[in-house]
């Protein structure tokens, strides 16, 4: 009993760090240079190319996502296709999916991803990635991107 108690915490506190964490950046900028994501705006896209997070995303949700949600997010035997969901689903609940899991339609289950430090950390850039394509602002295919931006420390 202690460690389910103890792992909802730790699923409480990491769910309020990465919210708070993004709410942080909440200012977006005309260029992709400046440009800070936040749960509103998430990406950006111009000409073409979107930020390095939007790009980094997509490597991320094919790298750990795309095994049961198919490839761009288009769904599978094992999960739905994300698209739709995404067109409504908030920054605050798909962190919740992410790091509690949850059971879906037809009993499909999502596992919790808490301790995959991989999908944690990258949690912002594969939101930026399947909101970008919920958005219809990107296609299927791996997109063309800005250059890594070093934000000053």
């Amino acid at each position: 009993m202690q460690c389910s108690k103890d792992k909802k915490s730790l699923t409480a506190v990491i769910t309020v760090v990465v919210s708070v964490l993004v709410l942080i950046s909440t200012a977006t900028h005309a260029d992709y240079r400046t440009f800070v994501p936040s749960p509103e705006q998430p990406y950006y896209f111009e000409n073409g190319k979107v930020d390095f997070g939007t790009y980094n995303g997509f490597r991320r949700y094919h790298a750990d996502c795309h095994v049961c949600h198919g490839p761009a997010g288009l769904g599978s035997a094992y999960a739905p296709a994300l698209l739709e969901s995404l067109k409504t689903l908030s920054w605050g609940d798909f962190v919740t999916v992410i790091v509690q899991g949850r059971v879906g339609l037809n009993n499909m289950v999502m596992p919790p991803f808490a301790e995959n430090i991989d999908v944690l950390a990258n949690m912002s850039d594969i939101y930026a990635y399947l909101k970008a394509r919920a958005d219809g602002v990107i296609g299927p295919i791996r997109p063309k991107r800005f250059p890594k931006v070093r934000k000053p420390r």
